[in-house]
Parts: C-alpha cells; structure tokens; sequence
C-alpha cells in the first residue's frame, strides 16, 4: 500500500552568509541524507540569484560544470550533489533562477494576466517565486506515489547580495503563509581561526545572521563552517547573540571526505532536531535508508581515494581544456571515485593539460610540453571529456593516438568520441584533414557534423540536443553490452551540437573501430570502441550524470577495472556482464 502524506509539506531553507562557496550544497544535500535515514521522503531545489535563464551558457572556468538533468534542463552543479547524494531524479524546474521568474512574470504581464495592474518586485515577482516552489515541491522525484514529506530549499549566493533580496523576501511571506511550524531555516555561517592562538571568531556568522533577520527570517539552526570541531564556548557566544538554541549550532567542521559530513550531522543529532522544529515524529512514517551504508562509504574512501603516488594502485590521466578547477568536470571525478570505491582501488587523478600535448606547445614552452607527454605516458588510463570549442582539441586527438598506439585504456565522453574518431579516420583511413565541422567547417571529411535538426549556431541557450536519450546496443559480443549488464536498451544524458557523420561510419567501421551503440533510428552513433583492445571505449552521451556513490555508472566502472588490468577477472565473477555495485556486497 502507497504511503500517503498526512501532513502538509515541510520546508527547509538553507541560507548563506559572508562568502561564497562556504558548501550550502554539501549542507543541505548531507542533511537530505540524514532525513531519508529517519524514514522520510525528501526532494530539493536550488535557487540561483543570477539572471541567467540556466546555466547552459556558463563558462566552465567561471561557474563549473553544466549539469545535465534528465529532462534536459542545463542545471548548477548543486543539482548534481542532490541527486547523487539522495538518489533522487530532480527536473529543470528544481533550479530557480532570476531569469525563469522574470521571464514568466513579463509573459504573464503581455498576456495581461495582471488585469492592468502596475507590474511590481513585491507581490507579483514574490508570488512567482513562491508559487514555482509550491508547486515543485509536491512532485515526486523518487520513483514513487505521492508528495515528498520535505522539500529542501538552497538559497544561492550570500545574504546581503542585491540578488538574492526578492528571494527573501517570498521565502518570508512563504513562512507566514505555510505557517511556521511547517517552515525551517538554517543558516550556513562562517567561523575563521585568527590568530596565533587559534581563536575562533564568531563575528562574520553574527553579522550574516543579523542580514537575515533584517530580511524577515530567523535562523532555527546554525551550520557553523569551520576549521576544526566548534568550541563549546564558541557555540555558547553564537546561540546568545543569533538567539538560537544551544543544540541547534551545528558544528560543520573539515573532516577527511565528503561522504563523512551526513554522518557527522547525525552525530549532532541533527535529523532528530529539524524533524522536531518542523513537528514531524523523528521515527518516520517508513524504514529509512541505513546511516551504515554512509559508514562504510566513508571509511572505503578513506581506504581507498587521496592515493600518492606510491600508494596508488592505479593513475588515470583526464585530459581537458579546463584543467586547474575541478568544479568543471565534478561529475567526471565523481564517476571515477564512485567506481574504485566500489572496485575497492586506490586512484590517483593526474591533470594534463590537452593543450600542451600538442607540438606547437613544445616551441612556446618545452617544459609545459615534456611534462604532459611525461604524465600521459605515466598513468594506467586516459579519460578525455567533453568541452567546447577548438583550443585544445589536436591534444585530446593526440591522447587518443597514444592510447591505441600503446594499448592504454582510453575512455572518451561526448568530444572525447569525436576526437577519438577523427584521430582514427587520420591515422587508419589516411584522411588527413579529417575534422569536425565545429574545428574547421571547409575540411573535406567532416567525419563530425553539426546535427541536421540544428537550425544555427546563433542561438547558444538550450538548444543541443540535451538530456535522457535511448541507446540501442545491437551486438552482444560488444564491450558496451558486456558493461552494461546484458541490457540492449540504455538510457543516458546527452549535452551536444555535433555527433559523427553517417557518411564515413561505413569505412570507419571497415578498418576496425566500430559502432555499438546507436540511437533507436540506428543514425547517430552514441558509443564506439576497438575490439582486442584492452579498453578503447567512448561515449557521445555524458554517463557521468548517472553515476550514485553506491551504483557507479557502468562505462566509468569498466574503465577504472580496465586500467587496474582487473576487467576480466570482474566480468567472470558477475558472470560475464558487469553488475555495478555488486562490488559493496
């Protein structure tokens, strides 16, 4: 029988205050954690400030990675952490932004819907707002019947910012008009170390503190972001003067992984508290999901992850364009971690710069180019990701030159397909000029082409083709069938404007790289790979954004495997098709 929800939706708001990146993310995705262990359905929103109508447009350098949900919206990367942390499947409307709401607002005001009415900030651009979060949070995002029990609300940015005032203030009418007692804040505050002596300094999290009551909300808890474990005589000084209860000043100190901040959230008996604030019997209305799974993730990673040099077992070498910020392929080195945990492998990630692959490197800077053909040639394993534009693009085809050449397990995701392909058709077929359309549009084999149903490059937002699409895997004797567990069907996201040329698949194929996955018309090739190789596979769709730390995506677990010379030895023991996550039984 479906559990019905017998009381009204709960919600919880995560603020922010004094700086940016303090992990209001980490908070209320860890929080999500414990919660699901009390038994309780929970679902998630983001709110992002900024006027952008997603982040599909962003630089990598200046925002991260663009996460791909499943229905195709272009999302923060906080999303990401919502999903993987609570297993959840979220939508393009669980990412707020200023550009949505202003943009329903003026539809609706040239539609006429305000009866002539003076268009204002205060009510119609607040009741949007609260009107978007009602109605989200009541769809369910777990694969089962019925409202979540709580939505967690993320509010983006610092309070203070002029970005975020609007949103504070519908996140206070919203309390009054869900009434308090169904409505929660906690407020992520900043405690520095200063001094010699080590003092913790509770000043920037009373000033942020004092923003927002200014804008109508009081703090019920306090997630303190600190160095090291809250002094109970910091904790005292910061409920006097937030005027918060003792035990609701959370201490969310560093500790070893990320896997251990839920963990330290239940030590602090933080679920019990916020499910009592909100009313709610901290049993829950059914079983929750085991704090001991996250236990025993934590301890694994400490096992198994932040591996030096000598103690790795294996060094997997991603080849990008946006090296130097790892917030740009987060999800790519959370596939990978995700799978030697669950291989139980110690993994070392080696940076390499695609750019200095490439021979006119070597003229500018011969140590900048000796240094990365020294790191290339030291790992166990090559991942190229996607990435846009031209800089670049000749050192992922380069890297994947080295790996068929030497027999290295190469894995390529949406360009890394394409550079992948274009280095064959060079190197096997003796087309020289062979490119993409995207890299140079007079090349006679364009063995990568813009996609047919793309009618220009003028409009950036929104328009590739983008998330959940069907993979048809036709030959069972493939790697790709073998990995993906005897399933012919897959389905994973996609985020691309280019993809392989029909034109040149037939001679592709003839010289030994085939085509193993396809769409459901059979013309658009969505994984390749080079049979007795020990692992040369890659993907045009993106199998990182599927990737849950207890159910590694099946490529990224193949590939770790591969590069530990274990593949083999796993398929036999699964039986000849890989089973992900048979690796924590």
């Amino acid at each position: 029988m479906a559990f019905v929800n017998k009381h009204p939706m709960k919600f919880v708001v995560v603020s922010g205050g004094t700086v940016s990146g303090l992990g209001k993310g980490t908070a209320i995705s860890s929080l999500g954690v414990v919660l699901r262990a009390h038994g309780y359905r929970v679902t998630s929103i983001k709110i992002d400030p900024y006027l952008n109508i997603d982040a599909g447009t962003m630089s990598p350098f200046e925002h991260g990675e663009v996460y791909v949900l499943e229905d195709g919206g272009e999302a923060d990367l906080d999303l990401g952490n919502y999903e993987r942390f609570l297993d959840v499947t979220l939508t393009a409307r669980h990412n707020i932004t200023s550009g949505k709401i202003y943009d329903q607002v003026i539809k609706r005001e040239r539609a006429g819907d305000y009866l002539g009415k003076t268009v204002q900030m205060v009510p119609h651009v607040t009741d949007a707002v609260q009107s978007w979060i009602l109605d989200v949070a009541n769809q369910p995002v777990d694969n089962k019947p019925g409202s979540p029990d709580i939505c967690l609300i993320e509010l983006g940015g610092t309070v203070g910012d002029i970005e975020s005032a609007v949103y504070l203030e519908a996140l206070q009418q919203l309390q009054y008009k869900v009434g308090p007692e169904n409505f929660c804040n906690i407020h992520v505050g900043m405690v520095p170390v200063m001094g010699v002596v080590g003092e913790q300094k509770t000043k920037p999290c009373q000033h942020s503190v004092k923003l927002l009551r200014e804008a109508g909300i009081k703090p019920d808890f306090l997630f303190c972001r600190a160095d090291c474990p809250l002094e109970d005589a910091t904790r005292n000084k910061l409920a006097l003067f937030c005027q918060t209860p003792m035990d609701h000043v959370m201490s969310l100190h560093d500790v070893s992984n990320i896997y251990r901040v839920p963990i330290l959230l239940n030590q602090q008996r933080a679920g019990e508290l916020v499910l009592r604030r909100l009313g709610l019997d901290p049993h829950g209305p059914s079983p929750g999901v085991p704090m001991s799974q996250w236990e025993s993730m934590a301890a694994r990673w400490d096992r198994v992850n932040n591996a030096d040099d000598f103690a790795a077992d294996i060094k997997i070498g991603i080849v990008g364009k946006y090296n130097g910020l790892s917030d740009s392929y987060l999800s790519v080195i959370k596939g990978l971690q995700h799978a030697a945990l669950e291989a139980s492998i110690k993994m070392k990630i080696v940076w390499i710069d695609s750019s200095a692959l490439e021979p006119n490197t070597r003229e500018r800077s011969k140590e900048s180019f000796d240094k990365a053909w020294t790191d290339l040639r030291s790992v166990n394993g090559v991942l190229v990701p996607g990435g846009f534009g031209d800089r670049g693009v000749e050192g992922k085809i380069l890297a994947g030159k080295y790996c068929r050449d030497e027999n290295i397990p190469y894995f390529g995701i949406c360009l890394g397909l394409q550079t992948a392909v274009i280095g064959f058709s060079r190197d096997v077929l003796g087309l020289a000029d062979a490119n993409s359309a995207e890299f140079n549009p007079s090349t006679s084999n364009p063995v990568v082409m813009f996609m047919p149903e793309q009618t220009g490059i003028n409009q950036m937002g929104g328009t590739m083709r983008l998330g959940n699409r069907v993979t048809i895997i036709k030959n069972p004797e493939s790697l790709a069938f073998k990995l993906y567990g005897n399933k012919p069907v897959v389905y994973e996201r996609h985020r691309h404007r280019y993809e392989v040329n029909p034109q040149f698949v037939a001679s592709i194929e003839a010289q030994g790289m085939f085509f193993s996955g396809h769409d459901d018309r059979g013309q658009r090739m969505e994984i390749a790979e080079i049979p007795n190789h020990r692992f040369f596979l890659a993907s045009q769709f993106h199998p990182e954004f599927t990737s849950r730390p207890l159910r590694p995506n099946s490529l990224f677990l193949g590939f770790v495997l591969a590069s530990a010379n274990k593949l083999d030895q796993r398929l036999e023991k699964d039986g000849g098709y890989l089973v992900p996550g048979a690796g924590w039984l």
